[in-house]
């Protein structure tokens, strides 16, 4: 009975003295503790490098497609001629963003996301090519060049700045809404002054667009993309990328005329 007793004091002692800090906490506690951050840590970087490794294949691709439609003649001439396959590429992107953009099932389903976002890409890709290969080579080359100047400067800062630029969505949103009735408004009272003043606001609104996306991907500030959503976190940064090239050709090319 002394031993019982005995042991059961010991016991109660240690737990008082590691309540009161006494004693250092459970290492297998502070273990699991450990792991769960690397976890973290490990997973958000891999889903960073997934998403630019997806980012990167694309700009490529629609690179390639740019350069094609802008120094081939003979690819110059066939996109020119065949309007209805604009219009086909047209359709086709609008599903594959609607279904990647909506329908978690399709956004998160190996391999239809990758095949979604593939299709996406090829139609963009056309698209962008087929407006390059209306401007001059010139034109096109200085809307690259600043496009990517651009996008470099917005990655870095995004990259370094400590402010949360993530709460800037519904201010975008309203934004979206004033290019968009401005663009509309442009059609019916065509200007080159009114297609330049269009040009900067397009690429002013997908430029912070871009800053807000960077940090969304990056999950360093409040809202954050979850890991599985890789394949809309490179579709929405794609897109952003392409719409400022869109509208710096624009710009550039009404400068120009």
């Amino acid at each position: 009975m002394a031993t019982s007793y005995d042991d059961k004091t010991a016991l109660v002692l240690s737990k008082d003295a590691e309540a009161r800090g006494d004693y250092p906490p459970s290492y297998e506690n502070t273990s699991q503790a450990f792991d769960h951050n690397l976890d973290d840590q490990t997973i958000r970087q891999h889903f960073i490098r997934k998403v630019f490794v997806i980012l990167c294949t694309q700009l490529l691709f629609t690179l390639g497609v740019v350069c094609a439609c802008t120094y081939s003649w003979d690819m110059k001439v066939f996109v020119q001629s065949n309007p209805a396959l604009y219009y086909v590429s047209f359709a086709v992107f609008f599903v594959c963003l609607i279904a990647l953009a909506c329908c978690r099932n399709v956004q998160r389903k190996y391999p239809w996301n990758l095949l979604c976002l593939a299709l996406l890409t090829v139609c963009l890709s056309y698209m962008v090519g087929m407006i390059a290969s209306f401007h001059d080579t010139a034109s096109v080359v200085i809307a690259l060049g600043t496009t990517v100047a651009v996008c470099l400067g917005i990655i870095l800062f995004s990259l370094q700045t400590r402010l949360d630029l993530t709460y800037c969505y519904s201010f975008l949103l309203v934004f979206s809404i004033v290019v968009l009735m401005f663009g509309f408004f442009c059609i019916f009272f065509y200007s080159q002054v009114l297609q330049v003043v269009y040009g900067c606001l397009g690429a002013l609104l997908f430029c912070l667009f871009l800053a807000v996306d960077i940090q969304l991907v990056l999950g360093k500030n409040q809202l954050s993309l979850s890991p599985e959503e890789y394949i809309f976190a490179a579709l929405v940064l794609y897109l952003d990328i392409v719409s400022i090239f869109t509208f710096v050709l624009m710009l550039v090319g009404n400068c120009r005329n």
